[in-house]
């Protein structure tokens, strides 16, 4: 693994590989802190997108593992605008050791691993999002010991999120089925690829535009903000399609399963897309999820520059 660009570029045993590591690496910090293996390396990360989960969990990430990381604000650098991408990959790769960037565009990542010449990740793009779907699967697998033959309902709009979780779903034998509204379901080719690859791996991919079909039988059922960042003139639009899409007690007895998990990305639009008696029920797997955020970047961390 020379970079984390998407999930669609990691082998089911480099998936296995990240998770697995995320697991030793969370037993060994609660234990007696973890020992400081990229001591003495240090991290840039760009944002052109605010975030709470992203930043402090790659911050704490390298404090822990004895490594140092260096925030670089939107506007400090406003990639592609002050200064061109490769500019920018060329100059911070003669700094830091490694490149996380969360961007609007997918093509900067792609830019930045083509020049920087050091590890480059991908904290989020528009296309997709595979530091948060490791976690999850991660915080899955933590839950239920086990991710193939698991069923994962996604329900809401296709981003970048659902893209990721697909695209790992289907490299772990899961049984991922996303519903989305007509015209808000993720790109063909992506749910082409991510399928063929579910059936190797004795897993599945469903796409669909019901809800309450989709989570039925569901171990985990997982929801997202309707417009992201980005999307601020959609918003209106959108809170007009996607109602039927919330994530609610209602659509958690449709799963059958008394027992299903709810997990969500954050930031969560209380009462849109999920409710407040779901995000804080018994059900909800948030705040595992937040938290481990931090262990999985460990160990995309430690396998690009330990």
């Amino acid at each position: 693994m020379r970079h984390l660009l998407d999930i669609s570029d990691l082998s089911p045993a480099e998936v296995w590989q990240i998770l697995h590591t995320a697991a030793a690496l969370k037993a060994e910090w609660r234990q007696a802190g973890n020992a400081p293996i990229l001591a003495g390396k240090a991290l840039g990360m760009i944002f052109q997108k605010p975030s709470l989960r992203t930043r402090v969990s790659f911050e704490m990430a390298m404090q822990h593992l004895g490594g140092h990381a260096i925030y670089l604000a939107p506007n400090e650098i406003s990639l592609g605008a002050r200064e061109s991408v490769p500019d920018v990959a060329r100059v911070l790769a003669r700094y830091v050791d490694a490149i996380m960037a969360r961007v609007f565009d997918h093509q900067h990542i792609l830019q930045l691993a083509q020049v920087a010449g050091v590890p480059v990740i991908n904290g989020l793009s528009d296309f997709s999002h595979p530091c948060q779907a490791l976690s999850d699967l991660f915080t899955i697998y933590e839950k239920h010991g086990r991710l193939a033959g698991l069923k994962l309902a996604y329900v809401g709009d296709g981003n970048n999120v659902a893209v990721s979780l697909a695209q790992a779903g289907a490299r772990t034998g899961m049984h991922i089925t996303i519903a989305a509204p007509p015209g808000f379901q993720i790109a063909a080719a992506v749910g082409q690829a991510a399928a063929a690859e579910a059936l190797r791996q004795g897993g599945s991919l469903t796409l669909t535009a019901d809800p309450f079909a989709a989570v039925a039988g569901a171990d985990i059922i997982y929801t997202d903000t309707w417009a992201s960042m980005g999307q601020e003139a959609e918003a209106g639009q959108r809170r007009l399609v996607f109602p039927p899409y919330q994530v609610n007690d209602a659509l958690l007895k449709a799963s059958g399963n008394a027992d299903v998990l709810v997990m969500h990305c954050l930031p969560a639009h209380r009462g849109e897309e999920i409710t407040d008696d779901v995000a804080d029920g018994p059900h909800s797997l948030l705040w595992d999820q937040a938290g481990n955020r931090m262990h999985c970047q460990k160990a995309i961390l430690a396998l690009l520059l330990a």
